[in-house]
């Protein structure tokens, strides 16, 4: 590769443009989403992202495809469950622990997907699995590796009610990931969604139907803002709007 592509923002290659310089404004290279991509595009990508950063995550990816794409790049770790395909580490790693809870066995592919993502990030994570409320006390038997996480990931299908149990114990952060697991009622995750959306209990923030990477990235930006600190508010804040009283 040449030394002028090596100093470029973002790298036009024709189907994609790397955007190299989102490591400088959030931290993190670029992901890749890879549903939707051909093999040759996703090997093509992660060849500009591990030149330019030394890692590389690909998202939302089979089995077979990832197979192909560990052709050009052999050195990469594939997990089927979590579908995540991953190269590097993170160059440090982030202060605190994030639990990541998950109600029953067929949410696990998401509470991988936040679990991994997370270690790709450099956050240390603690999982606890199959604690759903049908059966509390497995749930309840974990209630000190609860409540000592910094911050909580919480997977649930069904009817979604976990994360509300799990923020009612907790005084740190709670990240709720609704599932599409469910019968027919449960409207392939909008239930859980919905029922989540809807918590009584404070604390407790949603992300989308099944975005366990979406969940983890928010809990490594909070444990980030923990590593570098608040940024300094100004002595007197005022918008560029405001307008002067006559």
């Amino acid at each position: 590769m040449s030394e002028h592509s090596n100093n470029e923002r973002i790298a036009d290659l024709g189907f994609a443009r790397v955007d190299h310089d989102r490591e400088a404004r959030n931290g993190v290279p670029e992901v890749i989403f890879g549903e939707g991509k051909r093999v040759e595009q996703i090997s093509a990508i992660v060849a500009r992202l591990r030149a330019r950063h030394q890692r590389a995550l690909v998202t939302r990816l089979d089995t077979e495809r990832a197979e192909h794409v560990l052709r050009d790049h052999p050195d990469g770790q594939y997990d089927p469950v979590s579908r995540l395909l991953r190269w590097g580490e993170a160059p440090e790693r982030l202060p605190g622990r994030v639990a990541v809870i998950c109600a029953g066995t067929s949410d696990l592919p998401v509470a991988e997907e936040a679990s991994q993502t997370l270690e790709w990030l450099g956050v240390e994570v603690a999982r606890l699995n199959d604690v759903g409320v049908a059966g509390l006390d497995r749930l309840l038997a974990h209630r000190e590796a609860i409540t000592h996480a910094d911050v909580l990931i919480v997977v649930a299908g069904m009817e979604g009610a976990l994360p509300s149990v799990v923020t009612g114990l907790v005084r740190s952060p709670v990240l709720a990931v609704p599932t599409s697991v469910g019968y027919g009622a449960s409207l392939q995750g909008v239930t859980a969604l919905l029922g989540m959306l809807s918590a009584c209990a404070t604390g407790m923030s949603v992300v989308n139907i099944d975005n366990g990477f979406g969940a983890a990235w928010q809990a490594a930006s909070i444990l980030g803002l923990v590593a570098r600190g608040v940024h300094p508010a100004p002595a007197d804040f005022r918008s560029n709007t405001d307008i002067p009283d006559s």
